[in-house]
């Protein structure tokens, strides 16, 4: 299907683009979201007709996405999850409790706004992109941690989870008995008898 875009679309092309799409993406997507054309002759003269109103509304909501990523931009929000003691989350972090962290300090940010390349199910510092418009996107550092002290310390540059597996590691050690016959109890008398 030969579509006209309407506006950018990431790694498909520019405002006025003819391009070739699955039929699926452009009928789904593209048609519904009101961000492509069909292309035909018809819809190529309304285009072309209405080409200075389109662009001039994209330069005014990519203006309006660029003034509020002032306020959003190098951001570092702080998520408290239960983790286990290797810092693996129980469960994972969304992009809806991102938006929230967001809009509880005060920036209005639609959860279809933030771009998780993939799931965070892990204690640390991660970073976020979050797309306010096809050609304005913000890094928001998110520190997910398991109390608001260990937030701290991951703010200052501290690998908490790394830091805890050392002392796990270094702080266990058994005694052992070389004379003691595998299966006896210490004394080397058996629990039966």
């Amino acid at each position: 299907m030969e579509v006209i875009l309407l506006e950018r679309v990431e790694k498909l092309g520019n405002i006025g683009d003819v391009v070739t799409v699955k039929d699926g993406y452009g009928r789904n997507f593209l048609l519904p979201r009101k961000k492509a054309l069909r292309a035909n002759d018809a819809n190529r003269r309304v285009f072309d007709a209405n080409r200075a109103r389109i662009e001039a509304e994209n330069a005014e909501r990519r203006a309006t996405a660029e003034r509020d990523s002032q306020g959003i931009d190098g951001r570092t929000v702080q998520l408290i999850r239960q983790a286990s003691n290797t810092g693996q989350l129980y469960g994972s972090v969304s992009a809806r409790d991102i938006a929230e962290l967001l809009e509880a300090d005060g920036a209005r940010v639609a959860r279809s706004a933030i771009v998780l390349d993939r799931p965070i199910k892990a204690i640390g510092m991660h970073e976020v992109r979050v797309a306010l418009h096809p050609e304005v996107s913000v890094k928001v550092r998110v520190n997910v941690a398991r109390s608001p002290e260990e937030a701290d310390l991951q703010a200052q540059g501290v690998d908490v989870a790394a830091d805890m597996f050392e002392r796990d590691e270094a702080g266990f050690t058994e005694d052992r008995d070389p004379n003691a016959e595998p299966g006896l109890a210490e004394g080397g008398q058996d629990d039966a008898a």
